[in-house]
């Protein structure tokens, strides 16, 4: 990278000092404002009461209402945008000083003195904040559902609805390997197992199989295989940071598969994910990268619930090391789900993406039942499963994507939005993968391709048009809370597709394996038979 990719960030700097000085100026104007609407709504209303009662000017009453009307009107939108500055303001702290400065490093990194020079500058709020669309990767024809470096981070794999799993060499904007996943619906996840050569891909889908993919130096597939089966959907995989031949996967049938291609029927399972009797669908899980014996599963309730492989015991508490969930949701009755989870890079944090909800930031290991310690808040998740990541080598942001088609990172210290960017013309962004090593983004949602971004931008983010964005998903959200007649749409979707799956003629295990070796599949004793979810069985959709 040349001297024209690096600024001094002092402007920022000077802006924040700025603004913090004019904190106290702002609060004082803000109550001074709060206080006149006040005293102005009051003397409205006195006016009102005295000419009712004679005291006033003579009015047509007619016309006394229309007036009264409109008055109450804007008194209720003064009243609703003050509400609404005081949810945008409310847990959020300052930002920290900008800890990386671009020419003192690069000085230093000549000196001999810079040997932690890019893990700082890919961790640095200046970067973040001059992030912009670099390229465009298409040849999906279909929404992009996952996103996966390998771990040098020369590769970037994707999956589609189009049943298709490409594998990019992205710094070129070239597909290298393009191949049939043999999954028979909408492609959920495929990721690179670790230390294998880049030579297996572990694939999900919804129709619930997990499939692994051979790959050859020739870029070409030699096979896929079935290794898995869920009786629902199986939105995700969870690799264990050091082995090139085990994983994890969750569905939408409660089940956790531990999956070991090393012996003869891969699949074992290892826990029925329960709250009392009534099994909770999975959406998500990830693996604590410091103790690989801990994982993490998210889904169709309010609990994050953190296991022991180790120590599961299902009659104990129905093995469950322990379970966290913002206090507030505790109780709540609304339908809340996690769509995603994921742990920070040293594993000690947690975190947390709700539907139709916030981001929540839980301590890994604070104990059972323990409330959230940051709140991220201003997107939207609503319309698809949508993901959630950390970005930077140390975890410092927090990255979303958004119903809204933004990408929004937020500090995590301060909680506060430090880069907002428009990702997808569909409207929705669902994956964000980091790059291992490099201060770069790939994103995908519902558009046909994958977004590559990198921090070129010559000024910072103006974060220009943030506010009106943020109000905007928070009064849909609000809307959408309040409408009555969601338990019919639920009961709807859940028979259309209850009625579709036994259309669908039964098929042969000859016929379902095809012809040759692409579907040499493993099937798991556990998964053959069909469960009936009920009516609050209701698969979010990635698409």
């Amino acid at each position: 990278m040349d001297g024209s990719g690096l600024y001094l960030l002092t402007e920022e700097a000077e802006r924040e000092k700025e603004s913090e000085g004019g904190q106290d100026r702002g609060g004082r104007m803000r109550r001074a404002k709060e206080r006149d609407g006040g005293e102005r709504r009051e003397a409205r209303r006195r006016q009102r009461e005295r000419e009712r009662t004679g005291g006033g000017t003579t009015r047509h009453s007619s016309s006394s209402e229309e007036e009264d009307e409109e008055e109450d009107e804007e008194d209720i939108e003064e009243e609703d945008e003050q509400a609404m500055e005081d949810w945008m303001k409310a847990d959020v702290s300052e930002l920290p000083p900008l800890a990386w400065r671009a020419v003192p490093s690069l000085r230093a990194r000549e000196l001999g003195q810079g040997a932690q020079f890019v893990r700082r500058a890919c961790g640095a709020r200046g970067l973040v904040q001059r992030l912009e669309l670099q390229a465009r990767l298409e040849r999906h024809a279909g929404c992009v559902n996952t996103l996966h470096f390998n771990q040098a981070g020369t590769r970037l794999a994707s999956g589609s609805d189009d049943l298709r799993v490409v594998v990019w060499d992205w710094a070129q904007c070239r597909a290298e390997l393009e191949f049939d996943s043999g999954h028979k619906s909408n492609v959920f996840q495929a990721k690179f197992l670790p230390h294998s050569g880049d030579s297996t891909l572990a694939m999900c889908a919804r129709d619930g199989q997990i499939r692994v993919a051979e790959l050859s130096a020739t870029q070409r597939c030699k096979n896929t295989k079935r290794v898995a089966q869920h009786k629902g959907a199986a939105h995700k995989l969870a690799l264990e940071p050091d082995s090139p031949c085990s994983f994890l996967s969750a569905g939408e049938d409660a089940i956790v598969y531990s999956i070991d291609l090393r012996l003869d029927r891969p699949a074992t399972k290892l826990v029925v994910v329960k709250e009392g009797d009534k099994k909770v669908g999975l959406y998500t899980i990830f693996v604590n990268p410091a103790n690989t014996h801990h994982f993490a599963v998210g889904g169709r309730d309010q609990y994050v619930r953190i296991y022991d492989q180790r120590k599961i015991n299902e009659n104990n508490n129905n093995g469950v090391l322990k379970k966290f969930c913002p206090s507030h949701l505790v109780s709540s009755e609304s339908k809340t789900n996690i769509t995603c989870l994921v742990y920070s890079h040293d594993g000690a944090e947690l975190l947390a993406s709700y539907n139709d909800d916030d981001i929540y930031l839980f301590d890994a290991s604070h104990s059972d039942g323990a409330d959230f310690r940051k709140r991220y808040k201003g997107h939207r998740n609503n319309a698809t499963v949508k993901g959630v990541n950390f970005y930077g080598p140390r975890s410092e942001f927090v990255v979303s994507g958004s119903d809204c088609g933004h990408i929004y990172l937020w500090d995590k210290s301060s909680a506060r939005i430090v880069q907002f960017m428009e990702g997808d013309k569909g409207g929705v962004v669902n994956c964000l993968e980091p790059h291992p090593h490099l201060p770069c983004l790939a994103t995908s949602g519902l558009d046909h391709d994958v977004k590559l971004w990198a921090p070129t931008a010559e000024t910072p983010t103006g974060l220009k048009g943030l506010k009106e964005v943020m109000m905007k998903n928070k009064r849909e959200r609000d809307e959408d809370s309040v409408r009555h007649g969601d338990q019919y749409d639920t009961q709807l979707l859940w028979f259309l597709m209850r009625h579709m799956r036994h259309r669908r003629p039964q098929r042969t295990r000859r016929g379902e394996a095809g012809e040759g070796e692409t579907d040499d599949s493993w099937s798991s004793a556990d998964s053959s038979d069909e469960e009936d979810m009920g009516p609050d069985h209701v698969q979010c959709m990635s698409s």
